[in-house]
């Protein structure tokens, strides 16, 4: 028979693929010996097998939950149900790769109202019974019946406001049990059954609601962006509960083990007290740091402390847990490698090499091409926030939760963010806070900014872990969400107003703010980084460019050459040029019709000179039509259209040879067919219809008609196939001169100034 649940400590880590990545840690952490929630964990297989059988549960599956159920009840001396001492647990998701808040959870199955007055009198805290109870309801009726979650939220805020409070801790007993026999009624009336009271069926029914979370459309949405395959499934941990909401000298809380915004060494978190762990990650609470800890109960922050330098000593990475502490005692409900932002990833990578964690060939697999793009993207002129900050235009500063730079317009939802953010405009996602539910809109979004919330909530991990700037907890703001407008500081923003953030700050502006290219000279760790690099590589890495510019960029970055310059760039307008190079190019192809057959013929007798040079007549002939080329106007207004861009491209040439001194270049010689330098067909055939109904303007039509006759008569089926490449070369022979001409010319020129040059000449073929 298959086994399909494992107790915890019965596996390891190394089997993320079977257990998931939460269920294999639990284990791997009960090895280690920390105060680790007894509990199992359903594989993820059996959550394929859940789905092969359409949502029923595999043959064996309950009996063997049954059987872990009582070994927890056994190892606890409490049971599920029971009216003496009761035994109550948690459900959870836990993919192979991390999905962080993407799938299910419930938590404080085994509550009923029997149960509750049992714990109220075992316990005495009345007020974190019912506080547990209500959000079983909620959790229950949302997560597992797929009922509304603000229709019970509702009925908790309308207590609330009863009394006047607007903390969740604030809340009476005889509230919160209000709360709840309210919330059994939304429940009745939105699912159509009672409440179930058994925790057996309340257990079932939440394991099956886990696997079933593993394709609900949010984490669809985010293994489409992750590149997360769909049949790896989701394993399902079921878990004895531990109470961070039992009074003020319990709290949850998550830790990083260094820093995920920046990589610096030393335990990085919040926590609230008197809190569940869901308060935490999503967002509706603004967490304090974990220093408040420190000075509160300074032996559990050492004892934390310690517990995390041993569990990343262990997997030798940075990691994300989450603890509870209740009543005084720490428990360690899970970790994970920590999602980090690219800044961060480097500075770990190369720290933890220099700790002798890890070595440089690992600590490269940590790094991914990505990062150093994200790494080097643009930030905000400083100059541009100094004269934002003078006009009065710095709105607020909250939380730096990730770095980054980004502008954009202000969107309320995810869904509109999504439609605006796919029809290409920026967009800033401002929300309270961000739910895994937002993720269709995030993945377009250009940054986040959250009214509630800090660096460990959902909008902080899934923004570190896409490389996205957001500034969370920025509590000055306030959202409107009904007229779609948040208020700061007395001034209103409706959305479609532009606004920036800077991610590495926390400060939020009003309009635009100009961006700056990077400082690769000041990111160090890159650096560090890329040099092991070339130490280790085999691979020899040219890199693509068609300027001055880029090239000597390029070299910064330790290319060894140019792989590729495709000259047909240079044929577009720079700024600050007097003279334009693509005019001139499009009077060399509008030429090229009239004189292409006199230089072709020209050409084509040279070549037979060459191989019978002794041969008058052809000597002659060539010396006639030659002679016939120099006095044709329109060979003259070809030529000079040449002419004129020879400089050009013989000056660029000499710029990427001096900055790629000593290094290889490879050159291509035009490549594109030819029209692609010449206005849009449908666009002249517009402008040409248009000017012969007006009238306006004969000489303008009669060249738009010039130009749309030679349009025309380049149109193929297929020009990628076509008059490209070595084929253009042949029909414009001109063109190929004037560009081996410039080629040399700078080489020669630079190599006089003491560059090493290196050219190579590529001739495109067109298969």
């Amino acid at each position: 028979m298959v086994k399909r649940v494992y107790t915890f400590g019965e596996g390891d880590k190394e089997m993320k693929a079977l257990l998931g990545g939460k269920g294999a840690n639990l284990s791997e952490m009960t090895n280690l010996g920390l105060n680790v929630p007894p509990g199992f964990t359903i594989t993820t297989s059996t959550c394929n097998d859940f789905f092969q059988a359409k949502g029923e549960f595999p043959e064996g599956l309950w009996e063997e939950v049954i059987e872990h159920v009582e070994r927890l009840e056994k190892k606890t001396g409490k049971k599920f149900g029971d009216k003496e001492n009761p035994l109550l647990a948690s459900v959870r998701s836990g993919a192979p790769i991390s999905m962080p808040g993407m799938m299910d959870t419930v938590l404080n199955l085994g509550l009923n109202d029997e149960v509750a007055e049992t714990l109220v009198r075992l316990t005495g805290e009345e007020w974190f019974v019912y506080d547990a109870y209500r959000r079983l309801i909620t959790m229950f009726g949302n997560v597992v019946m797929r009922a509304e979650r603000e229709k019970f939220d509702a009925v908790h805020e309308a207590e609330k406001e009863r009394e006047g409070v607007e903390r969740d801790t604030e809340i009476s007993v005889e509230g919160l049990k209000r709360t709840v026999e309210g919330q059994k009624k939304v429940y009745e009336k939105e699912v159509g059954s009672a409440f179930p009271t058994d925790p057996h069926e309340q257990l079932g029914l939440s394991i099956a609601a886990v696997f079933n979370s593993w394709n609900i459309p949010r984490a669809v949405t985010y293994r489409r962006a992750e590149g997360i395959p769909d049949d790896m499934g989701t394993a399902c941990n079921v878990q004895i509960m531990v109470f961070g909401n039992m009074g003020w000298d319990s709290a949850s809380g998550v830790l990083f083990t260094r820093d995920p915004a920046n990589g610096e060494k030393g335990i990085f978190g919040e926590l609230l007290f008197n809190a569940q762990g869901e308060d935490v990650v999503a967002g509706t609470r603004t967490p304090i740091h974990l220093a408040e800890l420190k000075e509160r109960q300074p032996e559990l922050y050492k004892e934390l402390e310690d517990i995390a330098h041993k569990v990343e000593h262990h997997y030798k990475d940075m990691q994300d847990m989450e603890f509870t502490i209740e009543k005084g005692t720490l428990y360690i409900l899970q970790t994970r490698t920590g999602k980090r932002t690219a800044r961060s990833a480097f500075k770990i990578a190369v720290d933890m090499t220099n700790e002798g964690l890890i070595d440089k060939e690992t600590a490269l697999t940590r790094i991914t091409p990505q990062q150093i793009d994200q790494l080097l993207h643009p930030q905000f002129d400083p100059e541009s926030k100094k004269a934002a900050e003078a006009r009065g235009d710095l709105l607020t500063v909250g939380l730096n939760a990730s770095p980054g730079a980004a502008t954009g317009i202000i969107i309320f939802d995810a869904d509109t963010a999504e439609e605006r953010g796919k029809a290409g405009e920026n967009v800033i996602l401002v929300r309270p806070e961000t739910t895994p539910d937002d993720v269709n809109g995030m993945i377009v979004a250009q940054g986040f900014l959250t009214q509630h919330g800090g660096g460990t909530s959902h909008a902080a991990v899934v923004a570190r872990g896409w490389g996205k700037p957001c500034v969370a907890g920025a509590e000055e703001i306030r959202i409107n969400t009904h007229d779609r407008s948040f208020t700061v500081k007395g001034r209103v923003f409706k959305e479609g107003d532009w606004v920036s953030i800077d991610g590495a700050t926390g400060e939020v502006f009003a309009g635009t703010i100009a961006k700056m290219d990077a400082r690769y000279e000041d990111e160090k760790d890159l650096i560090q980084a890329l040099e092991w690099a070339d130490e280790i590589r085999r691979l020899g890495v040219r890199t693509n460019a068609d300027n001055p510019e880029d090239s000597a960029r390029a070299r910064m970055f330790g290319a060894e050459g140019i792989g590729l310059t495709r000259t047909e760039h240079m044929f577009f307008d720079q700024e600050g040029e007097e003279i334009s190079r693509r005019e001139n190019i499009v009077k060399m192809i509008l030429k090229s019709d009239e004189v292409a057959p006199l230089l072709r013929r020209i050409a084509d007798l040279e070549n037979r000179l060459e191989s019978d040079p002794e041969n008058g007549d052809l000597m002659e002939e060539v010396e006639k039509l030659k002679a016939e080329a120099d006095g044709d106007p329109a060979v003259k207004e070809y030529r000079d259209a040449l002419d004129a861009i020879l400089p050009f491209q013989r000056k660029d040439f000499e710029g990427i040879f001096e900055a790629m001194d000593g290094l290889p270049v490879i050159i291509r010689l035009i490549d594109p067919p030819m029209h692609e330098f010449l206005p849009p067909r449908e666009e002249l055939i517009q402008e040409v219809t248009k000017l012969r109904i007006t009238g306006e303007d004969p000489d303008e039509l009669e060249e738009k008609e010039k130009i749309l006759m030679v349009v025309e008569s380049m149109w193929e089926t297929n020009p990628m196939l076509g008059l490209r490449g070595c084929r253009a070369g042949l029909m414009y022979p001109g063109l190929t001169e004037m560009q081996t001409q410039a080629i040399f010319e700078a080489a020669c020129n630079v190599a006089e100034r003491g560059v090493d040059v290196h050219p190579e000449v590529m001739i495109p073929l067109t298969s």
